[in-house]
């Protein structure tokens, strides 16, 4: 297993690259040692549903057969995005540093359930000051700065945590999501475009054109880290960079909705075994989720319809 602090050094997506192309896998033994656990358990096979396959799967990036959960980590991400300029979120870009604010005084939905979890709540502002550049135009973010933004997310995984919960926050990212989607997996625009935080016709059909427009530019221009750096921002690169952490680390992670599952696709696009220890939270809302999960082979834990 690489150090945190090597994985912290990474400078170049071709780095990233390599280090996606070799990962480690599940322990095999402690797999096995949980499915035998559960014959013997008292209850009829497969009785509990989905929660024995959580159990295996928790039990084998563990490496052990009896699973702990003793110090989960929330980790949000925070970053603004050049596209908001267009107007096409309900609220303006400083809503993502006030939500911030609220995050660290304890105010949000977020820290009720990490108070109720005991889990420890860690906040990443991502300069907040600078927007990313206007993807619809130009690239988002240099090569070079998707790198750094990946080895600064790759340090929220710290040795000791035993799950990892990634979270984000940033106006036009469902935005960045869509356009990521899209990207990747094709199909028509409309599939992959929401109404974000509750965005109306005349928002929604902007927003749209947007996310063509940005898609039609930069298509074609490499691999799902070089989209990445054209379409997403620096919360969702920075949470590309945990999830490969928790991979090295072989801590299983809970993706939430929209934007931190796009963020894992781009990583899917370069080594469709990347997301193995990735579990999906919950559906989002957003009609472009379903989609993006089900192309990832992913069946989200909840469905509670929040956004």
């Amino acid at each position: 297993m690489r150090a945190f602090t090597d994985l912290a050094q990474l400078t170049t997506l071709d780095e990233i690259r390599r280090l996606l192309s070799d990962l480690p896998e599940r322990d095999p033994a402690a797999e096995q040692a949980a499915r035998a656990r559960q014959a013997e358990l008292t209850k009829p096979p497969g009785a509990l549903g989905r929660l024995e396959e959580i159990a295996v799967w928790f039990a084998a990036w563990q490496g052990q057969a009896q699973p702990q959960l003793e110090h989960p980590r929330v980790a949000i991400f925070a970053g603004n995005h050049g596209v908001a300029a267009h107007h096409i979120s309900a609220y303006p870009s400083e809503v993502t540093a006030q939500m911030v604010q609220n995050f660290i005084a304890g105010g949000a939905a977020i820290n009720q359930l990490t108070g109720l979890l005991d889990a420890d709540l860690r906040v990443y502002e991502l300069d907040l000051e600078s927007q990313t550049e206007d993807f619809s135009q130009t690239p988002a973010m240099q090569p070079a700065d998707t790198a750094k933004t990946l080895a600064y997310g790759m340090m929220s995984v710290e040795e000791g945590i035993d799950l990892l919960c990634l979270g984000e926050m940033g106006i036009g990212n469902s935005s960045s999501a869509a356009a990521l989607a899209f990207a990747l997996f094709g199909g028509k625009v409309e599939d992959w475009v929401g109404r974000g935080t509750g965005i109306g016709d005349a928002q929604l059909a902007r927003k749209t054109d947007l996310v063509a427009q940005g898609v039609a530019r930069h298509s074609g221009r490499g691999d799902g880290l070089d989209l990445l750096a054209a379409l997403g921002g620096r919360e969702l690169a920075a949470m590309a960079g945990a999830i490969i952490a928790a991979r090295m680390a072989r801590v299983p992670v809970l993706l939430d909705g929209y934007a931190s599952t796009a963020a894992a696709a781009c990583l899917y696009a370069v080594n469709p075994a990347a997301l193995d220890h990735c579990l999906v939270g919950h559906l989002s809302a957003e009609p472009g989720h379903q989609r993006l999960c089900s192309a990832l082979g992913k069946v989200p834990l909840l469905a509670l319809e929040m956004r």
